[in-house]
């Protein structure tokens, strides 16, 4: 999953510069952001049951290998479209973010693997490591990524490879991330083995079949809707925070992928170690609330953060030590531990209100319903932000009020 999760986060700093590249809306980030959230509504619930059925190491594989597909499609997107039109370029970027989306409804089944080789007690914990491994994928994925999409490494690239391939900011980032994409199939094909369990019987429920199944649960009814409404609030800040940084702050690509790997560093930590610890002592609800008010604070403080301006704080120090930097450290501070906190701790509890060969099925309609958020929120958020920069922010903030009040037994 790390391996997989660094080829994602590869094309995080560029993706909002590469919409900009068509010459289109800055509503289009927000678009094609809802494209892979879209399809991955879609494939979640369905890889989720389909790894109760035919079991979680074939259909990681199956993802792996198809996102590797789509990030080599989506890296020569501005070349087909140069060649035939943008509209057939948008049209292709799009088509491979919709078939990478698809790809990313693994998680349920990742998830699901993690259910099934813990004991209850250490199920928080574990799933954090899942969590962790996103946050190294986001340390090292957007660091990779800004390094690959900086002038320098461009222009060597294109003195030293075939002019047959393709060489820009936006090309070798995605050719990267299929790269790790094929990796991780490679290495899953090799040394990831079939977990033992009990296998329920395969299930003809459709698609909306099993999210009304879910949401008839009186358990994972709550946990399905704070799924769906923490990813809308989420929506804002994951879509556009990258071209926020840029607007207000002047970050570029490289700049921009620096700072996501600091998140991702404390995400490790938060995921990898704290989250689990906190659940043992004071339990997986209280670290649930404890999230959302973190994720609620960082959305406040990011609303404000223009305020504390751009000017060099010491006289005789860097000039890029501002008021605003300070700012947007303690919100990463913030935001990290409350992503980490309400995801690892809504997955925990799903796990443990589902049954032993239900896991993925149950994975997969709670992960739908974050992808569903995520399809969402991204387009209002992007539109949002065009009209009023910090509108997205305070909706997603308002929007964790009633999570909170969800979430209080």
């Amino acid at each position: 999953m790390f391996i997989d999760l660094l080829g994602f986060g590869i094309i995080i700093p560029i993706l909002p510069f590469y919409v900009r590249s068509f010459g289109v809306s800055d509503v289009f980030i927000g678009l094609l952001a809802a494209s892979y959230s879209l399809a991955q509504f879609v494939a979640a619930p369905m890889l989720g049951r389909l790894s109760d059925e035919r079991g979680r190491r074939p259909v990681l594989m199956l993802s792996v290998g198809v996102a590797g597909i789509a990030w080599l499609i989506f890296g020569v997107a501005a070349e087909i479209g140069a060649t035939f039109g943008q509209t057939v370029g948008l049209v292709v970027l799009f088509g491979a973010r919709l078939l990478a989306g698809a790809a990313g409804g693994n998680i349920a089944a990742a998830q699901a693997y993690i259910a099934d080789v813990t004991t209850a007690a250490d199920r928080a914990g574990a799933l954090g490591l899942v969590g962790a491994a996103f946050g190294l994928g986001f340390v090292f994925g957007p660091a990779v990524g800004g390094l690959l999409a900086s002038d320098t490494v461009v222009s060597t690239a294109r003195s030293v490879l075939p002019g047959v391939v393709p060489v820009t900011p936006f090309s070798l980032p995605s050719f990267a991330a299929a790269g790790f994409s094929f990796l991780a199939f490679g290495l899953a094909a090799a040394v990831l083995r079939e977990p033992e369990r009990s296998r329920g019987p395969a299930r003809e429920a459709s698609f909306i079949g099993q999210f009304r199944t879910a949401l008839a649960d009186r358990t994972l009814r709550p946990l399905v809707i704070a799924f769906f409404v923490t990813s809308i609030a989420f929506a804002g800040l994951t879509v556009m925070f990258v071209p926020f940084m840029a607007d207000f702050f002047g970050y570029d690509a490289t700049t921009a992928a620096l700072f996501l790997a600091y998140i991702g560093a404390l995400g490790i930590i938060n995921q990898g170690v704290l989250i689990g610890w906190l659940a043992r002592q004071i339990g997986v609800r209280r670290v649930v609330r404890g999230g959302v008010v973190s994720l609620f604070g960082a959305l406040i403080v990011l609303t404000v953060s223009p305020l504390a301006g751009t000017t060099p704080l010491l006289a005789s120090g860097p000039d890029w030590v501002t008021g605003g930097l300070l700012v947007l450290l303690g919100f990463g501070a913030l935001a990290s531990f409350g992503n980490g906190a309400i995801t690892v701790g809504l997955a925990t509890l799903v796990s443990e209100g589902a049954s032993e060969d239900t896991q993925g099925a149950a994975f997969g309609v709670t992960q739908g319903a974050g992808s569903l958020g995520r399809t969402v929120g991204p387009p209002l958020a992007a539109a949002a932000y065009v009209v009023v920069y910090w509108s997205p922010f305070i909706a997603g903030a308002i929007l964790l009020v009633p999570v909170a009040v969800l979430l209080r037994r």
